[in-house]
């Protein structure tokens, strides 16, 4: 059946108003870290609009190992710095943040609030960092361009030329700042929760981007099947070469970003192609699994990319503020935020958003501090070290 989502009235006020508010955990208190938020949107949405957002691709290794390689980081602080005040802006791709942070394309946000993307925007603008317009956004970009957002524009690629131009061109009119070109999507990954909650789309939710011909195959639902792997099958294509993205090039002013990016070699071809950064990703396990976790090639990526034009993104397993400066660290100018912003659009729309993200910056400012690093040029030469076990373990 089509999925559903218990409905989440938008929350205006950024602090807990009682031990019902969304934004408070059950027993009321305010949350203390971003992990909170993910069992407050479990709470509220439909069993298989959960599954749809946390799952991954099979069995879901790659899914697990994301997280597995940051907790296998331990970072090396330095001591006696003045660390009286921590800055945190950064310049992402051609966009000033006030984090090292954008937030990542995730589609059908109306999924998960009845804001939608709306929400989410807001939210970002009000944090200074620039939010992803997807592909399969369910608000269009005239709405989320009067946010105020740093908008960027996530562009998978299409089987319609035409039509993935007239995108590009409705991206650029809305003033994006950047094109990020999905790399390793040519075609959905095996979700097997998905397929076995036969998932699909409600009929309020839609692709507003790609309104008409294959659009309403997300919402019938079949037995065994994921209507959205089958939509986007319909529109997507799986022929896509450097060439393609080369002939892209040629017809747009956007900085491009590659995302999907593992081995070093493709970085350095993107990079020759005049991207001006890549996103080490392996689309947060949703595609093939035992896609080796973002993290460990970070460190490769970077080396193969220093000296070059190009700026090293990440995303995959990033769950809080000492995770961003684990990948700063490791190589990255930044880091993508995916599903723990949707976990704070679903407990509390705008509000949800605004606070996870501002955990986050909290978060990132007090590791930074304890780390000896006044900015963030402090932390990407901070030494780290890989533990021999797979998890940290107490005595």
């Amino acid at each position: 059946m089509s999925a559903s989502v218990r409905s989440v009235p938008p929350a205006a006020p950024a602090t807990p108003t009682g031990p019902d508010s969304p934004d408070s955990p059950p027993d009321g208190r305010p949350a203390l870290c971003v992990a909170e938020y993910a069992e407050r949107a479990r709470a509220v949405l439909a069993p298989e609009v959960w599954e749809w957002l946390e799952g991954g691709a099979e069995r879901e290794l790659t899914l697990a190992a994301n997280r597995t390689a940051f907790d296998r980081v331990a970072l090396v602080p330095r001591v006696l710095a003045d660390v009286t005040t921590r800055d945190t802006a950064a310049t992402l791709v051609r966009s000033r943040a006030a984090l090292p942070v954008a937030v990542a394309p995730v589609a059908y946000h109306r999924l998960f609030h009845p804001e939608g993307e709306l929400a989410s925007a807001r939210a970002a603008a009000a944090a200074g960092v620039p939010f992803t317009v997807g592909t399969l956004s369910s608000v269009g970009f005239g709405e989320l361009a009067k946010t105020g957002a740093t908008l960027w524009f996530q562009l998978y690629w299409l089987r319609d030329r035409g039509r993935l131009l007239d995108l590009v061109g409705a991206a650029e009119e809305a003033g994006s700042e950047a094109l990020v070109v999905t790399a390793d999507v040519p075609y959905m990954g095996r979700r097997l929760r998905d397929a076995r909650n036969a998932f699909a789309l409600p009929e309020d939710v839609r692709a507003v981007l790609l309104e008409g011909g294959a659009a309403g195959r997300a919402h019938r639902s079949t037995a065994a099947v994921s209507a959205v792997a089958a939509h986007t099958a319909e529109l997507l294509s799986p022929g896509v070469t450097w060439a393609d993205l080369e002939w892209l090039r040629d017809r747009t002013d956007l900085p491009l970003v590659v995302k999907g990016v593992l081995d070093p070699a493709d970085a350095v071809r993107a990079a020759g192609l005049g991207a001006a950064a890549v996103v080490v990703s392996n689309h947060g396990g949703r595609q093939l699994d035992r896609a080796v976790p973002a993290l460990t090639v970070l460190p490769a990526v970077a080396e193969a990319l220093a000296g070059r034009d190009c700026q090293v993104l990440m995303d995959s397993g990033i769950r809080g503020g000492s995770d961003v400066l684990t990948a700063l660290a490791l190589g990255a100018s930044g880091v993508l935020l995916g599903r723990p912003l949707i976990w704070g659009l679903a407990a509390g729309g705008e509000a949800g958003c605004t606070e996870v993200l501002d955990l986050l910056a909290a978060e990132l400012r007090h590791a930074l501090g304890l780390a000896g690093c006044a900015g963030l040029r402090a932390a990407a030469d901070l030494r780290t070290t890989t533990l021999a076990c797979p998890t940290w373990s107490t005595p």
